[in-house]
């Protein structure tokens, strides 16, 4: 499993020119999951999401967590995380969960999350989306189990 954290001042996702979900201040997180992952992984990736301390405190140090703000998370499939480009110029996929699999897990990990922290939004697993957002300082972070 690999996620993409970005601090966010607000994103959304679109789906045919429409808003399908949106956040104010708060993370903006590209979920992939590879063909070895389960669910086993989604406890550590909820917390560390949950409590990283990725935004200001009164001194200006990263020192407090989406929670602390009382900020949103927007969580957003996105397979081409495992896309592996080392050979050729077309990305393989091969290292991505197969489809209907991946489905089913990520919607296990979206429950899950959204019961952690109300404060939590989707997008549509396989559509085609448009992400806008503006990157909060910006503050990027990859991690992966």
């Amino acid at each position: 499993m690999k996620v993409v954290i970005q601090r966010v001042a607000h994103a959304s996702v679109s789906v045919n020119n429409e808003v399908f979900s949106k956040i104010g201040k708060g993370l903006l997180v590209l979920v992939g999951l590879d063909h070895e992952d389960s669910e086993a992984k989604f406890d550590f990736f909820i917390k560390k999401i949950l409590n990283l301390r990725i935004f200001a405190d009164e001194t200006g140090k990263m020192n407090r967590s989406v929670q602390d703000v009382g900020g949103e998370v927007l969580l957003v499939s996105q397979f081409t995380l495992y896309g592996d480009c080392a050979n050729g110029n077309r990305p393989s996929f091969t290292g991505a969960m197969a489809p209907d699999k991946a489905k089913a897990l990520y919607s296990q990990f979206v429950s899950k999350f959204s019961a952690e922290y109300q404060k939590t939004y989707d997008g549509i697993f396989g559509a085609y989306m448009q992400i806008e957002l503006q990157n909060d300082g910006p503050v990027t972070f990859i991690i992966e189990k």
